[in-house]
C-alpha cells in the first residue's frame, strides 16, 4: 500500500480546524492536529480517533519560536509532510462600528498581537515546514474576505490588516515556489457559524471547511498563488 499522506492543521481543537481535520481524515490523510490549549487539542484528537480517523495531537503555539521549532523536529521524525493548513487565528478587535474598533482609536498592541498569530504564525510554520515537503505539497492559508483590498471597509483594523498581510505572504510564497510541486493558496471559508463567526453566520462549519479541503487536495495542475472562496477565485 502507498504511504499515508500527512496533513497538519493548526488551531484544530474546534471549529473550522477540527472540521477540516475530520474531512481530510475521511479522505485518507494522517492528521497532525495542533492547538495551543493542550487539553482541548488532545480531547479533539481523541474524539476524531474514536471515529476511526488516523489522527495525533501535537501542542503548538504558532506565536512561539521554540514551540514551532520543536514541532518541526517532530514532523521531521515522521519523514513526510503533504499538507499544511494555517488555520489558527484570532479576532481581537472590538465589535465592528463601535468607536473602539476604529482605526483612529485602535490599541496598537492588539494589532501587534493580531499580526503575531494571523500573519507571522503562518510565516513561522512555512519557514519551518515547507522544507520538509521535499518539493511536493499544499499550503492553505485560511484568510478572510475582511482582508480583501478590493472590498476593504472600515473598523476591525487588527483583523483586516493581518489577513491582508497573510494574503501578501501567500503571493510571495507562491512566487518563490514556482517550478516546485508545492502550491500555496489563500482561502476565505465564508461567514461560518463558529465561535468567531457567531450563530447568525450563513454557513455551517462543514460547508466552510470544504473550500479549505479543496485547496489542500489540489491536483498537480491546480492553481497556486490564488485567493478562493468555495473553490472559486475572488479578488484580492
Amino acid at each position: 500500500m502507498p504511504e499515508q499522506p500527512v496533513a497538519i492543521v493548526t488551531g484544530a481543537n474546534r471549529g473550522l480546524g477540527l472540521e477540516t481535520s475530520r474531512q481530510l481524515a475521511a479522505l485518507g490523510y494522517r492528521i497532525l492536529l495542533t492547538a495551543r490549549r493542550a487539553a482541548e487539542g488532545r480531547a479533539a484528537a481523541e474524539a476524531l480517533a474514536a471515529s476511526g480517523a488516523s489522527v495525533a495531537f501535537q501542542p503548538l503555539d504558532v506565536t512561539d519560536d521554540v514551540s514551532v521549532r520543536d514541532f518541526a523536529e517532530r514532523v521531521r521524525g515522521i519523514g513526510r509532510l503533504d499538507v499544511l493548513v494555517n488555520n489558527a487565528g484570532i479576532f481581537l478587535d472590538p465589535a465592528p462600528s463601535t468607536p473602539e474598533s476604529s482605526v483612529l482609536r485602535v490599541d496598537l498592541a492588539s494589532i501587534r498581537a493580531s499580526f503575531e498569530t494571523n500573519t507571522l504564525g503562518p510565516l513561522r510554520l512555512c519557514q519551518a515546514l515547507i522544507p520538509l515537503m521535499t518539493g511536493h505539497g499544499r499550503v492553505v492559508n485560511v484568510s478572510s474576505g475582511m482582508g480583501q483590498l478590493a472590498q476593504m471597509n472600515g473598523f476591525c483594523p487588527g483583523y483586516r490588516l493581518s489577513k491582508t498581510a497573510l494574503n501578501a505572504l501567500t503571493r510571495i510564497l507562491a512566487d518563490e515556489l514556482q517550478g516546485t510541486g508545492i502550491k500555496v493558496n489563500a482561502v476565505c471559508p465564508g461567514w461560518v457559524r463558529t465561535d468567531m463567526g457567531g450563530a447568525e453566520a450563513d454557513l455551517s462549519v462543514e460547508e466552510g471547511a470544504r473550500g479549505i479541503v479543496w485547496a489542500a487536495t489540489l491536483p498537480q495542475d491546480g492553481p497556486s498563488g490564488g485567493f478562493f472562496r468555495h473553490g472559486q477565485p475572488i479578488d484580492w
